[in-house]
């Protein structure tokens, strides 16, 4: 039978998702959670992959296996087993046409931005940190122009493994919340370190290193050298993928994540 979890996770101390050979890793520490309940050995397959020091609010997975168990099991039975800052959220039997990466129609990630002159000590590890002035207005103008459909060349690190730069980005907001900016991303697909790269090159337009019509001459220039640097990977939070109704699988709130910030 085939079976999708949903878990969240803290990046920190983890070598990010995918699987190592050094370990330390979130699917090493799954697999091993799962092989434990199993009783054989379990691979899984992700909705998205996330880099060191990057949590997840929803991350998705699905594996392959002949035993039963309750779904229970599936979810006290292998967090008992999972190290501290790694837990499943719910377990569903789905058919085998099920695919956690191919079936999402799209992904959401979230960045938190802690802007304040002293650096976090209760956030440290969970929000990325700028201690100059930003200005919303500016950063929410250059937001907008990212919209639609577009070569993201420019937001692109250089061992990305993806087929094309071409990307269509339905959601791209900033918003503040007291000494916290939250920036918003949604599209079919995201390339690596994108939204990294582009919360850099927002925070340059927010600081008045450049105007919003920057973006515009970025993603006509398709130059990774012409942006700005890629920012800290403490603050990204995957909020999961985006799936058909036809999967019912369970989308939990994870509006924790602003109530943490009023």
């Amino acid at each position: 039978m085939r079976v999708a979890l949903g878990l969240e996770y803290c990046g920190t101390g983890f070598r990010g998702w995918q699987s190592q050979a050094q370990g330390k890793t979130v699917q090493d520490s799954l697999e091993f959670a799962l092989q434990a309940i199993a009783g054989r050995k379990v691979g899984v397959v992700c909705a998205g992959r996330t880099d060191a020091g990057v949590h997840a609010s929803q991350q998705v997975v699905h594996f392959d296996t002949p035993v039963e168990r309750p779904l229970t099991a599936w979810v006290r039975g292998v967090n008992s087993h999972l190290p501290e800052g790694v837990a499943v959220r719910w377990a569903q039997p789905v058919s085998d046409e099920f695919h956690a990466r191919f079936s999402a129609r799209g992904r959401r990630y979230r960045y938190l931005l802690l802007n304040r002159p002293q650096r976090p000590g209760l956030w440290q590890g969970r929000v990325g940190w700028f201690h100059g002035a930003l200005d919303l207005a500016l950063m929410q103008d250059a937001a907008g122009r990212l919209l639609g459909e577009h070569d993201f060349s420019a937001f692109r690190a250089a061992e990305c493994q993806a087929k094309t730069p071409v990307k269509t980005l339905s959601r791209a907001e900033v918003r503040q919340c007291g000494g916290m900016f939250v920036f918003d991303f949604e599209a079919t697909a995201f390339l690596h370190h994108m939204v990294r790269n582009l919360v850099g090159t927002l925070v340059y337009i927010g600081k008045g290193a450049q105007p919003p019509g920057w973006v515009d001459e970025l993603l006509l220039a398709r130059d990774r050298k012409l942006a700005a640097p890629t920012f800290s990977p403490d603050g990204l939070y995957f909020r999961g993928p985006l799936y058909e109704p036809q999967w019912a699988l369970p989308d939990p709130d994870d509006d924790f994540l602003d109530g943490m910030l009023k």
